[in-house]
This record gives C-alpha cells, sequence and structure tokens, in this order.
C-alpha cells in the first residue's frame, strides 16, 4: 500500500515536471550558484552566453549566482515577443534595473515603468512624430556635418593624421542631440583634445551606472553608495556635475521663452517639453535620456560598420557609394526623402547591428510567476534578459553564414528592404517600448554615411580584431584608429 502511494506520487510529480521545459545553463553550486564560472569568465561575458544559448535546445538559458537574482537569458524570439509585447504589462524594467540607473536618469522614460513612463511615452511619441522635428534634425545634421565633421576629415587627409574615428562620431553625435535636445552646442568637434564637461561628466556617470550591473556581487556597489566611497562617490559627483549643467541650461532657455516666445519650426526637445508645461526635473531626466540614446547609439552603430567596410568588404562600399551618388550627386544637400531612398545603407546598418548591436542586452523584471513560450518557468522578480548579441549569432534564426557580414540578407529579389520580425532582431526594442527615435537614427547614420563615402576612403591603422563591450552600449576597446583620404587621390 505504502509503496503504491509513493510511486503514485512520483508518477504525478513526473507528470507535472514534464509541462515545463528544464533549464540550461552553467554549472551551479549550492548557495554560489555560477559564481565562480561567472568571474572566470566576466571578460568574455557575451560570448560565453551566446556559447550556452547556442546549446540549449530552446535558446534560452538560466544563471543564477551568489549576490543576483535569478537570470533568464534567452535568444528565442517567441521569448522576446512574449516579454516585450504579448505579456509587456508583466515585465516592466522593475526596481532592480531602476535602482541601477535611477541615480544618473531619474524619472527619464528609460527608468521608469507604469503611469510615468506611459504619460511619458504619449508626449515623446507626439514631439517625435511632427514635420518641424524632423526638418530641424535633417537641418542641424547639414550643419554639424558640412562645418565641423567634414573640414576635420578634410583636415586629416591633408596632414595625414592619425583619428580615432570612435571617438569622431561620439563627438559628432553629442554635439547634434545636444543641439536637437538641449537646443544648446558643446562644440565637441571643435578642439578634439579637449572634453567638455557635460561629456566628461556623462561619460563618466555612464560608466559608472554599468559596472553596477556587471557587478558579481550587487551588495558591493550598494554598501559603497551607503557609504560614499569609490565609484560610488564618483557617480554621485558626476551626476550632480551632469543635472547642474543641463539644470542652467532649461533655466536659461525658460527665460528666453518667457521673453521673446519660440519659433516652432525649428524648436528644440527642451523648448517643446517647456512649452507643454512640464516640471524641471522631469524635463531634464528626459533630455538626459535622450541624449544617452541619442549619442552612444548612433556613433556606436557607425564605428562598427566602417570598421566592417575595411575589412575584405570593397564590394559593400562600392555598392554603398553607389547608391549615394545616383540618389545625390554632391551638389546639393541631403534632403530626408533622399535618406529614405537609400536601402541599400540601411541594410548595411542593419546587418552591422545585427553582429555588434549598440545594446547587447536588455532585462526586464517578472512582476508575477509566469511560463515563457518554450516552457521556461518564471518566478516573481527573476530578471528577464532578451540577448539581441547572442540572438545575431544564433544559427537557428539566421542560418550557417551567420556570423558573416552580408548585407544582402536585407534585400529581396526586387531590391527593397525585406520585412524582418522585430523579435528576431530587437535592436530598437519592440513592442509597446519601441524606440522612438528609430527614424531620427537612420536619418544620422545615414547622413554622416553618404556624407563620408562619397569624399573619402577610411583605412585601419591596426589589423587586428577590435574588441566589442557592452557598458550601457557598446564600444570598441582603444577606438577605431584611422588614416583618411580623400577619394581617388
Amino acid at each position: 500500500m505504502f509503496l503504491s502511494l509513493f510511486l503514485f506520487f512520483i508518477l504525478g510529480f513526473l507528470s507535472l515536471s514534464l509541462k515545463f521545459t528544464p533549464i540550461y545553463g552553467p554549472s551551479s553550486y549550492p548557495i554560489l550558484g555560477c559564481l565562480v564560472s561567472f568571474y572566470k569568465n566576466r571578460h568574455r561575458l557575451l560570448d560565453w552566453y551566446t556559447q550556452l544559448l547556442s546549446e540549449s535546445p530552446t535558446q534560452t538559458i538560466l544563471v543564477q549566482r551568489f549576490g543576483a537574482p535569478r537570470t533568464i537569458i534567452t535568444a528565442n524570439p517567441s521569448n522576446v515577443e512574449y516579454i516585450l509585447k504579448t505579456n509587456f504589462i508583466n515585465y516592466p524594467k522593475g526596481k532592480p534595473f531602476t535602482e541601477i540607473l535611477g541615480d544618473f536618469l531619474g524619472r527619464g522614460i528609460f527608468n521608469v515603468d507604469g503611469e510615468q513612463w506611459s504619460a511619458q511615452r504619449k508626449l515623446a511619441s507626439h514631439e517625435f512624430s511632427t514635420k518641424s522635428l524632423r526638418e530641424f534634425v535633417v537641418k542641424t545634421l547639414e550643419d554639424v556635418v558640412e562645418t565641423r565633421l567634414v573640414p576635420l576629415l578634410n583636415h586629416a587627409a591633408e596632414c595625414g593624421k592619425v583619428l580615432d574615428l570612435q571617438d569622431v562620431l561620439r563627438r559628432f553625435a553629442f554635439d547634434t542631440i545636444c543641439k536637437v535636445s538641449l537646443g544648446t552646442d558643446p562644440h565637441c568637434l571643435e578642439d578634439l583634445s579637449h572634453v567638455p564637461i557635460l561629456v566628461d561628466s556623462f561619460d563618466t556617470a555612464s560608466r559608472a551606472c554599468a559596472m553596477r550591473g556587471m557587478a558579481p556581487v550587487y551588495a558591493i556597489w550598494k554598501s559603497k553608495r551607503a557609504l560614499n566611497l569609490g565609484s560610488e562617490k564618483t557617480l554621485k559627483e558626476n551626476v550632480k556635475r551632469v543635472h547642474c549643467c543641463i539644470n542652467d541650461i532649461i533655466e536659461k532657455k525658460k527665460q528666453t521663452i518667457n521673453e521673446n516666445g519660440e519659433n516652432s519650426k525649428n524648436m528644440d526637445l527642451r523648448s517643446r517639453l517647456l512649452i507643454a508645461g512640464h516640471e524641471d526635473e522631469v524635463v531634464r531626466d528626459m533630455v538626459i535620456s535622450f541624449l544617452m540614446a541619442g549619442r552612444d547609439t548612433t556613433s556606436s552603430a557607425l564605428t562598427w560598420l566602417f570598421w566592417l567596410m575595411t575589412t575584405n568588404h570593397d564590394d559593400v562600399k562600392n555598392e554603398m557609394i553607389n547608391e549615394i551618388t545616383s540618389i545625390n550627386n554632391g551638389d546639393k544637400a541631403l534632403e530626408f526623402d533622399e535618406l529614405r531612398e537609400m536601402k541599400y545603407l540601411q541594410a548595411c546598418l542593419n546587418e552591422s547591428m545585427r553582429l555588434y548591436p549598440p545594446v547587447a542586452w536588455d532585462s526586464k523584471h517578472a512582476a508575477k510567476d509566469d511560463i515563457l513560450p518554450d516552457g521556461t518557468r518564471v518566478q516573481k522578480g527573476n530578471r528577464v534578459t532578451y540577448f539581441p548579441y547572442g540572438m545575431g549569432r544564433m544559427e537557428e534564426i539566421w542560418g550557417k553564414d551567420r556570423l558573416e557580414f552580408k548585407p544582402n540578407r536585407w534585400i529581396d529579389e526586387n531590391g527593397e528592404l525585406k520585412s524582418v520580425c522585430p523579435y528576431k532582431f530587437p535592436v530598437f526594442q519592440a513592442g509597446p517600448r519601441v524606440c522612438l527615435g528609430k527614424e531620427m537614427a537612420f536619418t544620422q547614420m545615414k547622413y554622416v554615411l553618404a556624407s563620408v563615402l562619397r569624399r573619402f576612403e577610411i583605412k585601419p591603422v591596426n589589423e587586428e580584431n577590435p574588441v566589442f563591450v557592452p557598458l550601457l552600449t557598446a564600444h570598441m576597446v582603444g577606438g577605431l584608429n584611422v588614416r583618411i583620404y580623400h577619394c581617388n587621390s
């Protein structure tokens, strides 16, 4: 009798367990979890996770380590769609994420959930959809490219100077996004030996926040913050500088608006938000979020594409130049509609971001227990991370040539851009939180590519493959040192 009851219990337990898919992941130990292997692989987390995901039948793994929340990492498009759209309400950013960035981003749109996010999203969505902002962005790009970027590259070509192209593109992007978001000009491109206070403090704060997220044991950075020590003290000081700079800019703009009004066709985002009646702190936090997104993501994508074009891909570069010159022969400034026609340029950008996404991973936190489409059990409070870097390297998604740079995979037989499921390629997120600045980002990146490629040839100084590091947004370790040559010279 006892044996029968025991067998009945075991069979019942097994039948229940079979409803869920076993989760793969690194080797774990009691209490420590996978802390040992995590520490060993901390300098190659992206490739380590990618390897583990490729070996998992569901492209999903479980990472449990001492001092960090239970984390599910997935490269499964069905899971990504479920997290970002189908059950969006159960996967907010969550307190653990907002704590990491809260000191820096505050209540900005990238760091809030619920009603705060919804209200800012509606406001920002309206502003990003206006024709006047689009025209202002293109006018700003024309000004910064023609009066700063092109002269800088011309000078480098004439004197044979080595440039860190990553640094140049970051400076260009910061000048551009500051003019669009803040209506102010930091002049980063005018003197490469000088780093403005706002830029230096912004970079330092970004790095410190990124290191919080990558800390093996979260209690360490929280203790340092409580005691105001080391990197946490540095973070606090630099966040204060960023806030002071932007608050000063906001106050001056409010005075200008009160005294003179504004031209609605030539208005930056800060002015639009102030005129809409939003509090200074909300405007400040939203602007900081826009600065981070508008500067680091586009410069990262461009840096990796320029590098890829120099690695035995002359055919790709030539096809890009042919498309650019067939649409605009260089006699007049680039226009928005012309940039939209440059479909091969967008295919190249997509392919570059597939392999080197500006945001390598993004995390949500489960509000309730749940089950993902692949059968993975999620517990309340778990971190659930979708992983664009690994997804771009999954054979199940992109085929056996997944590691090759092939822009034509984005072009159909009629020469049109293929419609690719955003949950297979979530570099701009997807679902309700899809990036509002996606069109602006492509406009900026295409403008730079079209302006540079029809004038200059770029050759790296070093032959070694660069190292991709994620932080808050990805960057190339050591920069991209290049020499600039005039075309046909």
